[in-house]
């Protein structure tokens, strides 16, 4: 390393020795290098792409660098670029730092530089600086102290302007120091007008003002944004043109009078008056235009013997009147695209003139500039523009630029693992375009653009690209409206980010453990099956709930992949696939617009097994009559209990279950089924059953479902099978027994040889019991062996649904309540009685386990539940049923149960969904395009409809982690083990090789850095950790389903807080200040209300969405 250095360093002098040497003899030869004195150390008096872009041609000019920086910026590249680097203004804020004159010259003076060049911002246009650099003996690469004075002071240089003949905008002679003369003016000239400020650019401190109530608080807003710009807020006010174009001339002079201009570039497309896009030369200009443009320029700069780089800008209006607004006397931003097409080296050229030398010696006279072909310069920003271009701050996860022919990059700390500080300006890199014409050059820009990969923050690509495909803009001329007049810029293509996104739900796994809750501390199985994935089903909400898939995607794929076999699904009549009831459009459409039944094309659907958990029958037939209307094959479900083969149980009788029957044939169903969801069918009960509702029906297939949790189901569905059924439910034999179903093997080796033969092979059931096998272990933490070990016969007098029995095991499980597990089984046959003996299906077995636990947490019997109804507060699906939410019972409500609990509450006659209004679909719709963007399809909105919480925290989930159905059973569930590699294919064609290398110590932020590689790459991610973070205090986060929850738009310092509590507040009434990256943004009040808590003060630093105050309505 140190050969290395020492030889660089050699390198570097030689270039300075040969340098010297040309220079000299120069000055033999010319009388105008008399006053050339060689520039031996540079120091740049900046930070960033800039300071990095001067010391690149300090370097290519064999001149030694020197960076300064402050304490925010001591991981910043710009400081690693110089040969030296010094820490300025210790103690000081962010910004303060750099403006710090006495720090930058001390430093300038103890490290013996020659010249200092100021970059563009901050310190560039201070002639106070410019002069304390004279005063130290220390040269500033730009114009004179007193040129920088007359420019740099917008006012001044517009006085210069109308004495030299060039036109200019009405506006105040001078800086304006009161709202009052703001008033005046605008009573002379009219709105709108602009204010501007007087000792800086860059969009800082520019507000236009279209109306008087909007006065005072520009005028505060652009006071404050200049001082903190450019520590003076003096400001200055003129007539503000609508539509103009913004073209600025390159000018460039030199010690003896001699002054050029290299062109014009177009700078219209701005926001906040900060350019985006950057044009050389500008299109379509008259050449007449561009001829007066010019030479005022030239005229204005000789006329103040304006010497080095600067920049006079003018805005033209839609006549081709062109007016001078200022004179920017530093480098530009955007100098680069000059570069481009003028082949001059602007820097190279400051560095030269500050040395003494003359334009015609360096070989630039105006009839030698030429242009050639067009530049385009894009400045990529961390700022999103579907949010206003708020700032993004955050880590540079990932960080790959786009490069080739014609392509330049000029940038600073883009680089993985760069942070992205909300002090400075947004800027990440500028991205330079050249070709022959406009749309080459933008065509390489649009190719470039792409290539980024830009993870961990926010960016303007997305616009940029739109930007760069618009017609008006390849063919047309724009104007500074451009991009408000054109919304359909903001349609932005949503960046994907999959492979990055899978690896934070990787690392959030390793160091939280399993984002689907486990109810047993198992590790799944590390054997995956020895065959291909068997697609598999999921109920609706379970898909989004703890798989994180969307529902209609995977059954979409099922049906892709088995397209001839019938699918069929649960329809929980008038609750559709939900868990209550719904208007009766949610469920049906008259005019075949719901997509859950209307497609059986797109989605799969064949068969709809509708039921209802009471068996009401109204409810029943409004999800017939919408699976019907849907083309679907009908199959009516009778839910049953009790037991039909004991004269003792008189309220589910036979009878019972033969009229409802009845009712269900007579309204058309195709298929009669009976849903057994509790397992209480005993062979006996099946016999009866199925032989009379075959006797009365002979044509009508008939169906049973059980489940299989007291080892009766086999024999209870053979019963079935003599008795006359058609078909019977089955679990595959790994998967099958206890809460399950029946065994298939079981069935099909038991009926092998009879006239109930299946004809389905013993041989094919080992086959695919084997892969299903070896699946179950991957699922081991949900396994119900792991609390219950077999198969319980009490399920006869408790009659717990098989998914119920298990959820309730694993409940008491968990809350420490195993040993009182038998309590709860009885606690259950005690709700259920009285809750009147009811069908216990999905959502009315939820009622009754309810109320059974909340009967053990409380230690209350049925009697003193009954005594004490009117004053216990019981749970809400308890009080909903009894309201009528779900429909009525057989045999009606308990009595005086009801009364007592209900009281003075509105009670439901009838079926519930008629008396509910319609669902507003086009506005549910709409909602949530709003809030999760325009890739929103119509199967989400009937999943917000169906499920709207579940489905808010499904579309969190793969917003933040993306599409983790790509990864498999084991490392969804537990992550990957360390140093282990594995492929994920993200779509064909695409598929990701990553490796988990390690997990970092825990940071004072609370979050761990977990390092991966992908595709061969280092790439990690900063992961909160939640168990550590509980015993740390972070500031709140505003949830963004409660209303009157105001979060930070954005990254920031409290400027200003404008209420307080107790205080009423309007609908867009200004709360707080917030300020970053040198911009102001007010925030502005949601809703109308009262503050009821406010959780910041001035100066309080905000992270994006951090709670700012409450407001209740």
């Amino acid at each position: 390393m140190l050969l290395n250095m020492r030889g660089r360093h050699v390198a570097l002098s030689v270039l300075a020795v040969r340098r010297a040497c040309h220079l000299s003899r120069s000055a033999h030869t010319s009388p105008q290098t008399l006053e050339y004195k060689p520039i031996k150390k540079v120091m740049v008096a900046n930070r960033g792409e800039i300071a990095i872009r001067v010391f690149r041609a300090c370097t290519e000019l064999g001149i030694r660098t020197v960076a300064v920086y402050s304490e925010q910026d001591t991981g910043q590249m710009h400081r690693q670029k110089a040969d030296e680097a010094y820490l300025i203004g210790k103690g000081l804020p962010p910004v303060a730092a750099y403006l710090h004159i006495p720090d930058i010259i001390k430093v300038a003076k103890e490290n013996d530089v020659d010249a200092i060049h100021p970059g563009y911002g901050f310190l560039s246009e201070r002639a106070d600086f410019a002069q304390a650099c004279t005063d130290a003996g220390v040269r500033f690469i730009g114009p004179a102290p007193e040129v920088v004075q007359k420019m740099g002071d917008k006012v001044e240089a517009r006085a210069i302007a109308i004495r030299a003949g060039v036109p200019v905008v009405p506006g105040s002679d001078a800086p304006i120091s009161s709202l009052q003369e703001v008033q005046e003016f605008c009573n002379t000239y009219g709105f709108p007008i602009i204010f501007k400020a007087a000792y800086g650019g860059g969009g800082r401190g520019m507000r236009v003002v279209r109306e008087y109530e909007e006065l005072e608080e520009n005028y505060q807003r652009a006071y404050s944004e200049a001082l903190a710009a450019f520590g003076n807020g003096a400001l200055f006010v003129e007539k503000f043109i609508e539509k103009p174009r913004h073209i600025e001339v390159q000018i460039l002079g030199d010690k003896y009078g001699n002054v050029i201009h290299l062109y014009e570039r177009d700078c219209s497309i701005q926001r906040r008056h900060q350019k985006v896009v950057e044009i050389a030369p500008a299109t379509q200009l008259d050449p007449h235009l561009r001829d007066r443009l010019t030479a005022d320029s030239v005229n204005l700069a000789k006329q103040v013997g304006y010497e080095n780089a600067g920049t006079v800008e003018f805005l033209v209006d839609k006549h081709g009147k062109h007016y001078f607004i200022e004179v920017n006397s530093r480098l530009q931003v955007e100098h680069t695209v000059t570069e481009e097409i003028t082949d001059v080296d602007l820097v190279h050229a400051q560095l030269h003139v500050c040395e003494g030398r003359s334009l015609p010696e360096l070989g630039l006279k105006q009839d030698k500039i030429r242009i050639n072909g067009f530049a385009i310069q894009c400045r990529v920003t961390t700022e999103d523009p579907t949010r206003g271009f708020q700032p993004d701050t955050g880590r540079l996860e990932v960080f790959r630029s786009g490069e080739g022919m014609g392509i330049r990059l000029d940038s600073a700390s883009a680089f993985q693992g760069a942070v992205i500080s909300p002090h400075y300006d947004s800027l990440l890199v500028k991205v330079i375009a050249s070709g022959k014409d406009l749309p080459t050059a933008a065509a390489k820009m649009s190719r470039a653009l792409a290539e980024f990969r830009v993870r961990g923050v926010k960016t303007n690509i997305p616009f940029l690209q739109n930007v760069l495909s618009n017609d008006q803009f390849l063919y047309g001329t724009v104007d500074t409206q451009f991009i408000d007049e054109n919304p359909d810029l903001f349609n932005m293509k949503p960046v994907q980010n999959r492979a990055q996104k899978l690896l934070h739900y990787l690392g959030h796994v390793l160091v939280n453990g399993p984002t689907t809750p486990i109810p047993v501390n198992a590790k799944p199985s590390p054997v995956d099956p020895v065959v291909p994935a068997v697609p598999l089903g999921a109920t609706f909400d379970v898909a989004m709930r703890f798989l994180c898939e969307c529902p209609w995607k995977r059954l979409q794929e099922l049906r892709s992949l088995i397209p001839n076999v019938p699918f069929q699904m649960l329809l929980r009549g008038a609750n559709a696939v939900g868990y209550t009831n719904y208007p009766d459009n949610a469920v049906y459409k008259s005019n075949k617009e719901n997509i859950l039944l209307q497609k059986p094309e797109k989605n799969g659907m064949d068969i709809f097994r509708v039921f209802d958990s009471l068996n009401y029958l109204p409810n029943m037939l409004l999800g017939m009559e919408a699976a019907g209307s849907a083309g679907g094959v009908v199959e009516a479900a009778i839910s049953y209990t009790g037991d039909v083969s004991d004269p003792t149980r008189q309220k589910y009788t036979l009878d019972y279950y033969l009229k409802l029957a009845e009712e269900l044939v007579k309204a058309g169903t195709h298929i009669l089924c009976i849903k057994d969801m509790a397992g209480l069918l005993k062979p006996e009960a099946s016999r009866l059953l199925v032989g009379a509702l075959r006797d009365r029906f002979p044509d009508m297939p008939i169906h049973v479902h059980t489940h299989d949790t007291a080892g009766a189901g086999v024999a209870a569905m053979l019963a079935c099978a003599e008795a006359g059924v058609d078909i019977v439910d089955v679990a595959v034999d790994p998967m099958a027994g206890m809460t399950s179903q029946p065994s298939m093997g079981a069935l099909v080796a038991c009926t092998k040889g009879t006239k109930y033969n299946t004809g389905i092979s013993l041989e094919k059931v080992f086959d695919y019991s084997e892969y299903w096998e070896v699946t179950r272990g991957l699922y081991a933490p949900f396994d119900c062996t792991a609390t219950m070990k077999s198969g319980n016969a009490d399920i006869y007098e408790n009659e717990i649904p098989g998914g119920q029995y298990t959820n309730l095991h694993f409940q008491a499980h968990s809350m420490g309540l195993g040993h009182k597990f038998k309590e709860v089984k009885k606690a259950y046959v005690e709700a259920n009685k009285l809750l009147g003996d009811l069908i216990k299906v999905t959502p009315s077995s939820k009622i009754v386990g309810d109320l059974a636990q909340f009967m053990v947490q409380n230690s209350l019997t049925r009697a003193e539940v009954e005594e004490r109804a009117d004053e216990l507060s019981f749970p809400l699906s308890v009080v909903e049923f009894l309201q009528g939410h779900i429909g009525i019972p057989h045999g009606g409500f308990p009595e005086p149960l009801r009364s007592k609990v209900l009281k003075t509450l509105p009670r439901v006659e009838g079926r519930p969904g008629a008396s509910m209004p319609p669902m507003d679909f086009q506005a549910l719709e709409t909602q949530l395009r709003e809030t999760h963007g325009d890739d929103i399809t119509p199967e989400d909105v009937m999943s917000a409809a169906m499920y709207p919480k579940v489905f808010q925290e499904f579309k969190e989930f793969t917003t933040t982690f993306g599409p983790v159905d790509c990864l498999n059973t084991r490392l969804f569930l537990d992550g990957p083990k360390i140093a282990e590699e594995f492929e994920v294919e993200l779509e064909r064609g695409k598929t990701l090789h990553i490796k988990a290398l390690a997990l970092g110590d825990l940071s004072k932020a609370g979050q761990r850095e977990v390092f991966f590689e992908l595709n061969g790459q280092l790439r990690s991610v900063l992961v909160k950790d939640t168990v550590a973070m509980k015993e740390m205090h972070f500031h709140p986060k505003a949830l963004k389903d409660v209303r009157g929850q105001v979060g930070a738009p954005m990254p920031g310092k409290v400027v200003e807080v404008k209420v307080k509590q107790g205080q009423t507040v309007e609908k867009g009434q200004p709360l707080c200040v917030l300020s970053a990256m040198k911009m102001e943004t007010v925030v502005n009040s949601p809703l109308s209300g009262t503050v009821a808590k406010v959780y910041v003060n001035v100066d309080s630093s905000l992270e994006g969405d951090d709670l700012i105050l409450e407001i209740a309505e």
